[in-house]
């Protein structure tokens, strides 16, 4: 298992010479956004590059994600005149990526859950099983959430992943998770236009999606780290939206069967 200090895998170089654009979508993340991107250049992947999508944070997030730009050329920045959730703002940064012909997307967040140094594992992974996507997972065996996680937080996690599964039956341990490692070909192939979550019932909503077009899958475990610093972007109207998300899913997948 992935922990935040454990070495990166180190991947053939035929592999570590994949073109990856890692998206990185922030709201008031000044504080971290430095010391990930620090983390992520050095990764023993020279063809990585790094895509901040900033909407419009009043922290100044935006103001030093264009001091990194202006620094390291493998940092871009895409600018968001304002806050319209974690799924509006990933499907401009993934806009944005595939047009600069990538060969994986990663997505991830700015907090510092996610283990960069897990990276070349997902791609890894991706490569040597020929998957289409790969969940970086908190609840495969080898998995797991940070230790300061309390009770209601651990309920509430894994009556999500309970509820996701029993409305659409995805068959994914992790589905709400948000660090991926995608094959740029099928994020074209989904179609971003359709999606219509605008928070974070948008991780759910791309499951669905790849599950839909039977995309091969696969789920790696990570640790997954409590953030230190900053807040939680979970707020009321998000855990709404994520509660009727795989309604709306379900309904339009009976639509469409029936057409």
């Amino acid at each position: 298992m992935t922990k935040r200090n454990d070495p990166p895998v180190e991947l053939p170089d035929k592999w570590a010479r994949q073109r990856v654009t890692v998206v990185v979508p922030c709201y008031n993340e000044a504080e971290t956004l430095p010391v990930l991107v620090e983390r992520l250049l050095a990764l023993p992947l020279p063809e990585l590059r790094i895509l901040v999508v900033d909407d419009n944070s009043p922290d100044g997030t935006g103001q030093v994600a264009d001091e990194l730009a202006a620094t390291v050329e493998r940092v871009s920045v895409v600018h968001r005149e304002r806050k319209e959730g974690l799924g509006r703002a990933y499907v401009a940064g993934f806009s944005a990526a595939l047009e600069t012909s990538p060969d994986w997307v990663v997505q991830m967040d700015a907090d510092g859950s996610h283990p960069p140094e897990a990276i070349p594992g997902l791609l890894g992974t991706a490569l040597a099983a020929r998957a289409e996507v790969v969940i970086g997972s908190r609840y495969v065996p080898g998995g797991r959430v940070d230790e300061e996680w309390g009770t209601n937080r651990r309920w509430l996690s894994a009556f999500a992943e309970w509820y996701v599964e029993r409305i659409l039956g995805l068959g994914i341990r992790d589905a709400t998770a948000g660090f991926k490692c995608w094959s740029a070909e099928t994020l074209r192939r989904l179609d971003l236009s359709r999606v219509g979550a605008a928070g974070y019932a948008f991780q759910v909503e791309m499951n669905y999606l790849a599950v839909r077009e039977n995309c091969r899958m696969v789920e790696v475990p990570i640790y997954f780290a409590d953030r230190t610093v900053g807040e939680s972007k979970m707020s009321f109207r998000v855990k709404l939206e994520s509660a009727v998300q795989p309604w709306k899913l379900r309904r339009r997948h009976r639509k469409t069967t029936v057409d």
